[in-house]
């Protein structure tokens, strides 16, 4: 039989979302319970390993450290492993103790030692952003790991910001370890790419943005009366962007854009970025929402959030169903195509 099409039809969409309580004992010990069955579904974890803002769990609201948070998340993926989930996917928009993937003297290997434990927990796939070494997939033996990067995201940003097309546009890499992410802006960009080179001091720890171990900055190029555009993956302390921008300053640069992929922004951050650009030494910061942040810092004048849920969401929709994600993790079709819509209307 035809529905009539004046008939009302109810219907229900059914839930994506698994309920999980979450315990913290005054102890510190954490306890993840699953409350939905899940048995032979797909699960995708998403946990914003980094959020140090206040949580509400079932034991009241806490804060928590990165530590806290890696042992909720081993918690709750066993937890789900033991209710019978099909596979486990961990999104993690930040990549935990990635900074620590190579060692110098006696120290751990922190990165590979996680990949180690998500091993073990049985994970079978891993989505993180920009990861800070691309040697820690060479940690894993059985985990799939997805590095995705927010250029497209970043670039739409820019391009409200400034004209990309400028001929006085030029890309800096505020050090060595950032030249192949800067010379891929520079050559979607089609401007030229400089370099600052910095001498360290490696027996001093940075502690925050005024007390680093960089003892003095070279640059190789060309920044006088230029527009700048400056990346990297992440802020931190912000001592090696804001040594740079000064730097720049000093050698004549016009108006600097900082483009961030992670924007932790800890200790005194942010008042140390504010106090910069109330010195105009730079004009804006684009970075992404991989890192949560209460409006202290989403309402700065300075600080432009570039959205980059919609490309987790496409990533887990196309692995869900089997699909290729290639196209959505070397994104240098999509730059191109906006480049060339943007020289169009020019």
């Amino acid at each position: 039989t035809i529905p009539d099409p004046k008939e009302k039809i109810e219907y229900s969409v059914p839930s994506l979302l698994v309920d999980v309580k979450y315990t913290k004992f005054t102890n510190g010990e954490v306890k993840a319970e699953i409350k939905d069955a899940i048995r032979g579904k797909s699960v995708y974890l998403v946990y914003d390993i980094s959020n140090s803002s206040p949580i509400e769990l079932s034991s009241g609201i806490t804060n928590m450290s990165i530590n806290d948070h890696l042992m909720m998340l081993f918690t709750t993926t066993q937890a789900l492993t033991l209710a019978g989930a099909r596979d486990v996917t961990l999104v993690l928009p930040t990549f935990p103790y990635a900074r620590q993937h190579k060692k110098a003297g006696r120290e751990a290997l922190s990165a590979a030692m996680l990949a180690r434990f998500f091993e073990t927990l049985h994970v079978n796939r891993i989505i993180t952003l920009d990861i800070h070494s691309r040697e820690i997939e060479n940690a894993f033996d059985t985990v799939h790991l997805e590095n995705l990067h927010a250029t497209y995201q970043c670039i739409l940003q820019l391009q409200k910001l400034i004209d990309i097309s400028d001929p006085n546009l030029v890309v800096v890499a505020p050090d060595s370890g950032a030249v192949a992410r800067n010379k891929f802006y520079a050559t979607t960009l089609k401007c030229p790419l400089a370099m600052l080179y910095k001498e360290r001091d490696y027996s001093i720890v940075s502690k925050d943005a005024n007390n680093t171990n960089i003892r003095s900055i070279k640059l190789l190029g060309d920044v006088k009366d230029k527009n700048v555009i400056i990346a990297d993956d992440m802020i931190s302390t912000g001592g090696t962007f804001l040594h740079a921008m000064r730097e720049l300053k000093k050698f004549g640069a016009k108006r600097i854009v900082c483009i961030v992929s992670l924007p932790f922004f800890d200790g005194d951050a942010i008042e140390d970025f504010d106090k910069a650009y109330n010195e105009s030494i730079f004009y804006r910061v684009i970075a992404t929402n991989a890192v949560y942040h209460t409006k202290d810092l989403t309402d700065k004048e300075w600080f432009i959030q570039a959205d980059i849920t919609e490309l987790f969401a496409r990533v887990i929709m196309r692995l869900h169903h089997g699909q290729s994600i290639s196209p959505l993790l070397d994104n240098r079709q999509f730059l191109q195509n906006l480049i060339l819509k943007k020289d169009n209307k020019g």
